[in-house]
């Protein structure tokens, strides 16, 4: 099979949605592997690399003609034409919040599997996870940057120093992201308050911090007495193929103090802050009233080389086994594959993102 790598073009993305590694396994299975030219520079991946690797070095439409196309974000609207009916791509997709993408794909009839509803024999998310690992981390050191007087923030240093109070950390959510968001706030020597729906994932914070982070059971009172002096929130919540839930009213913002920063890492998935939009590296804040909302949804992106070892190593053995094997019997290697499969032959096909599209 040929397997296109094209370069990612969304703004600042600097990740590549193989390694050379994972291209050289490609290889060694008998394929031919197209990569673009310039596609790892920012993941510290050079031309050189792949090509030592066995990849074939081209363009984007070289790239994007290949039956398989693998990438790391989903298909911006000037990638639309690539779209055609004998394509298998495989990426990010984040449908639920994307009709016109839904649309494109559904109409050029390719069939297109997201990396975010792939699950394993568990119910997790295995493609999602190491993402979701580097968002949760960065959402704390971006938010930390933002509190800065500097950046318009309340000046609030997370660690505090011995005779001040350090800030408060306030995470939405347990999940992987959360969990992530919690470890490097806890690391920062934040005060560190998380909330969930399940009482069994709160015990499970409860056991791993022993008592040094604070657990809530979620729900909208509870939520909003702990916004109201809060310097920092990470918005961490998820609904695998859903729109995300809107848990963070205007109302709730409104009682913050001014200053505190709002990170919404659920922003891929429509948010979880009422006034939440997606933003970018180039300008990844807004004010709502008197708060910060960073929103931007590729937040990975800022540690590509990093990102991309992680997110390669979780994808090879999905994408070997289609390309070897093509979809379905990559789906009989792999059964959570096929939660993966959000277009086939013109239609949606995963249940929960028929339902968030209507």
């Amino acid at each position: 099979m040929r397997i296109g790598i094209p370069a990612e073009i969304m703004n600042q993305e600097g990740r590549v949605s193989a390694s050379p590694q994972a291209v050289a396994s490609l290889l060694h299975d008998g394929h031919t592997v197209l990569v673009q030219r310039g596609a790892g520079a920012h993941s510290s991946f050079t031309d050189a690399d792949y090509e030592a690797a066995g990849a074939v070095l081209g363009t984007a439409e070289e790239a994007w003609a290949c039956e398989l196309v693998v990438k790391v974000k989903e298909p911006q609207p000037e990638e639309y034409r690539f779209l055609r009916r004998d394509l298998i791509l495989f990426t990010y997709l984040h449908l639920a919040a994307s009709p016109e993408l839904a649309r494109a794909l559904m109409e050029a009839g390719t069939t297109a599997i997201a990396y975010e509803t792939v699950t394993d024999a568990m119910g997790g998310l295995p493609l999602l996870t190491p993402m979701s690992q580097v968002a949760g981390r960065l959402a704390v050191l971006a938010g930390a940057h933002h509190l800065q007087s500097t950046q318009g923030g309340r000046g609030v240093l997370l660690s505090g120093i011995p005779g001040t109070p350090p800030g408060k950390v306030v995470v939405i959510g347990g999940g992987h992201v959360g969990a992530s968001a919690v470890a490097m706030a806890a690391g920062l020597r934040a005060e560190v308050t998380v909330l969930d729906i399940s009482a069994r994932v709160l015990e499970r914070f409860d056991d791993v911090y022993q008592g040094r982070v604070r657990t809530v059971l979620s729900d909208p009172a509870a939520l909003a007495a702990e916004l109201a002096d809060a310097d920092l929130v990470i918005g961490a919540v998820l609904v695998a193929g859903a729109k995300a839930p809107v848990l963070v009213s205007d109302a709730m913002v409104a009682t913050m103090r001014p200053g505190s920063v709002l990170v919404d890492v659920a922003i891929d998935q429509g948010g979880c802050f009422e006034s939440s939009r997606k933003t970018s590296y180039s300008d990844p804040t807004f004010t709502v009233g008197e708060t910060v909302f960073y929103c931007v949804p590729n937040m990975p992106g800022a540690v590509a080389h990093t990102s991309t070892r992680a997110l390669s190593a979780a994808t090879s053995p999905y994408v070997r086994a289609t390309a070897n094997l093509g979809v379905d019997g990559a789906i009989e290697q792999y059964p959570g594959l096929a939660g993966g499969i959000n277009v086939r032959d013109g239609e949606i096909v995963n249940a929960a993102v028929a339902r968030a599209l209507g």
